[in-house]
């Protein structure tokens, strides 16, 4: 599958730009673990559009990284679900949209920040039916909107809302789960949904929807991988060696792209068509550690929630940012 050439320079641009970070803060591969011991288990939480996280599974890195521990991998529909699991402590560490961790953080879950992806502004979008007779998101004043909530697609509907000098109490929100919303827009009971890759593709391709808007121009924060608090506490350099396993993803994804297309079609259970078009809208992602730009950015998302009573407290995120162990000399 050819890459769309306007986006080839950035694309080495960011590769390169990984290596180099990841190089420096020593996650380009696991480290032995003389210093501390591993856990009886690694419990990954992850959800159909986590793209790195479904081929690292699919590959078998960590495995592979650390071939004497039992890896369990539990995919979730999204990333509320997930964090709730990371809650409950049912699963260790898990990769989710830019809210899930606000709604958590906000209610109290003892959570981490251990990476970020770069954000994918089109990957996700507001998509109303092909039919449909809203053509812009001002149309939108008083209609029904399915959007899950505390997820990704809910910040992405706040911030198309703003551009439009609306907000979330000018819509009805419908607070459905994936799966739901697409039933909700198919039969008409919901005149919108915000919703992410891969059902935002497979709505386009083959659920006869249009894109109203996508994240392009107000989409600034990615995929953050969590992980619970204790967890990171007790083994600080498992996890950043299992982040330098996961980082290896992308380059499979570039290197042998029809290959990761048939793998991630499969396992989402989707047609191929759509796994191309996720593919081809998604620029490279690598697992790189978070810094000020991205916690800013984090941090207004939490600041908006809260002063629109979506979450019942101010969270501030800088205080749950995971710093990885330096090796010595650095």
């Amino acid at each position: 599958m050819p890459l769309h050439p306007a986006r080839s320079a950035l694309r080495r641009w960011l590769q390169a730009g990984a290596l180099s970070l990841l190089a420096s803060t020593s996650l380009i591969s696991p480290l032995s673990q003389a210093a501390e011991t591993l856990p009886d288990q690694l419990r990954i939480g992850y959800q159909k559009g986590t793209v790195n996280l479904v081929l690292a599974k699919s590959y078998a890195l960590v495995e592979q990284a650390y071939p004497q521990l039992r890896v369990n991998w539990v995919e979730f529909p999204a990333g509320p679900q997930l964090l709730e699991a990371l809650n409950a402590g049912s699963i260790d560490l898990g990769a989710t949209g830019d809210m899930p961790p606000i709604f958590a953080q906000a209610a109290g879950v003892d959570l981490r920040y251990v990476g970020y992806e770069p954000p994918q502004p089109r990957n996700a979008a507001i998509i109303v039916g092909k039919d449909s007779r809203f053509q812009r998101i001002e149309d939108l004043r008083g209609a029904k909107v399915a959007v899950q909530k505390g997820s990704s697609a809910h910040n992405l509907l706040l911030r198309a809302l703003a551009s439009a000098g609306l907000s979330i109490t000018d819509i009805q929100p419908v607070y459905l789960a994936p799966a739901d919303a697409r039933a909700a827009l198919a039969s008409g009971a919901v005149d919108s949904w915000a919703i992410w890759d891969p059902f935002y593709a497979a709505a386009l391709l083959h659920g006869n929807a249009r894109t109203l808007k996508d994240g392009s121009g107000i989409t600034d924060t990615g995929s953050f991988y969590l992980a619970a608090g204790a967890f990171v506490h007790d083994h600080p350099d498992f996890v950043k060696g299992v982040l330098a396993a996961l980082n290896q993803s992308d380059s499979y994804l570039r290197q042998q792209p029809q290959h990761s297309v048939k793998i991630l079609a499969a396992s989402m259970g989707l047609p191929e068509d759509v796994i191309e078009r996720l593919v081809s809208n998604r620029d490279p992602s690598g697992v790189f550690p978070l810094n000020d730009t991205i916690v800013a950015a984090q941090q207004q998302s939490a600041d908006r929630f809260y002063q629109q009573k979506l979450i019942p407290r101010d969270p501030r995120v800088s205080e749950v940012i995971w710093q990885a162990p330096q090796e010595a000399g650095q």
